[in-house]
């Protein structure tokens, strides 16, 4: 990967920001691997003689694809190991980019995660999302606009219908589409620039999981995206400008597509009958969760229990796995213990006493033994932990102030 570097930086300017969204400004970036960053843009790294990048030893900030504040400035990173292709990887990177410009134009209209995180798996609720998922689906692919105007006004009804149910958490819906929906459209934008693709498979990969039932069933947080995305491009067809004061105001994406005053909005009145295909996606989402959380607690390996004041510092809220009052962190999260911060880079399954940030106990598979040393332990991954424990067999008990 390392030799589209230069390609990149040709590639991610201001210019040429600009043709996927008005007024994109470039933030820091930077591509790493698990021993180099490659960082660009970056107002504390400048050179002289001036080069295009920065190569600095990976640390443990640059962990997933998303923006970061690296040395106090918004930067935008990328793994480069996740991706084979160019489109893929510049793409990604875009995504993130605009996050950067998200943050630097001061965007607010991020959710409370614990809203997802409590999403209700009520059938009812996901047989009208379903069907509402489609409508959306159908008005953007069809090209008689009356039709097309019919396909928006039932998407309209069917989540006015929703909001009677499940009004805060369909509030975090709205949200995380304003929010991660554009960066998906810009994403979509560089990918069809620099892929081969025709642009309808390229919407059709892009629009997969706002039609797969038990993908956006199974993850709410992650469907958001799509419909997020086809929500702005509709708003391309049907509102042109809209894009030039989205940033700057605190609408969300369904409150511009409720104010186009498509149609008179018909009132969904009759009882949701709950099809197969409904009962099969929530029984899949609640089988899949107690089956992820059945894996993490049958890994061989040394149990670390640690036990009192943990918070939570950072993590990936598109790999937490909610069940029965546990939360599985499938990819990371960083913790502060007695104000050592630590990173864990591995599963870790945590019980949280009110909301995410608080967390009152903390489950780790070690593979290898932590290293005893009088009143601590020396964990690899982790560091020193300097508090009271106890060892029985495979089962380490850790209890912190």
């Amino acid at each position: 990967m390392n030799h589209f570097l230069s390609r990149i930086a040709k590639d991610l300017t201001n210019t040429n920001l600009e043709r996927y969204w008005p007024n994109f400004e470039l933030v820091a970036y930077a591509l790493y691997d698990k021993n180099r960053v490659f960082l660009f843009n970056h107002l504390r790294y400048n050179q002289v003689p001036p080069k295009i990048y920065k190569i600095l030893k990976w640390d443990e900030q640059f962990v997933g694809n998303t923006l970061i504040l690296f040395d106090g400035y918004p930067t935008a990173i990328a793994d480069m190991e996740l991706y084979d292709d160019y489109e893929g990887l510049f793409s990604i990177l875009v995504h993130e980019l605009f996050h950067g410009n998200q943050y630097i134009k001061s965007e607010k209209r991020f959710p409370d995660e614990m809203l997802g995180i409590t999403y209700p798996l009520t059938k009812e609720n996901v047989e009208i999302r379903n069907q509402e998922r489609k409508n959306l689906y159908n008005a953007l692919l069809e090209t008689d606009i009356s039709k097309k105007k019919q396909y928006l006004n039932e998407f309209i009804s069917l989540r006015e219908k929703r909001a009677e149910g499940i009004k805060e958490h369909l509030t975090y819906e709205n949200l995380i589409e304003s929010v991660e929906g554009p960066a998906w459209y810009v994403e979509i934008k560089a990918f069809s620039e620099k892929s081969l693709l025709p642009n309808d498979l390229v919407l059709k990969r892009y629009g997969k999981n706002l039609i797969d039932v038990v993908e956006s069933t199974s993850n709410i947080r992650r469907s958001c995206y799509s419909s997020g995305l086809f929500m702005c491009l509709l708003l391309d067809e049907l509102s042109p400008n809209w894009k030039e004061s989205f940033l700057g105001t605190d609408e969300t994406l369904y409150e511009l597509i409720k104010r186009l005053n498509i149609a008179p909005r018909k009132q969904v009145t009759e009882e949701v009958k709950i099809s197969p295909e409904t009962e099969t996606a929530v029984n899949f989402a609640v089988e899949s969760r107690k089956k992820e959380l059945d894996g993490f607690e049958v890994q061989i390996g040394t149990q670390l229990f640690i036990e009192g004041e943990i918070i939570a510092l950072s993590f990936d809220p598109m790999n937490i796995v909610p069940f029965e009052g546990r939360l599985l962190h499938k990819n990371y999260i960083k913790v502060r213990i007695n104000n050592q911060e630590c990173l864990i880079q591995q599963p870790s399954l945590t019980y949280c006493g009110y909301g995410l940030k608080n967390i009152n106990k903390l489950v780790i598979v070690l593979k290898d033994k932590p290293l005893e040393n009088g009143d601590s332990l020396l964990i690899t991954g982790i560091g020193e932990i300097k508090e009271q424990y106890t060892i029985q067999g495979d089962t380490i008990n850790l209890v912190v102030n």
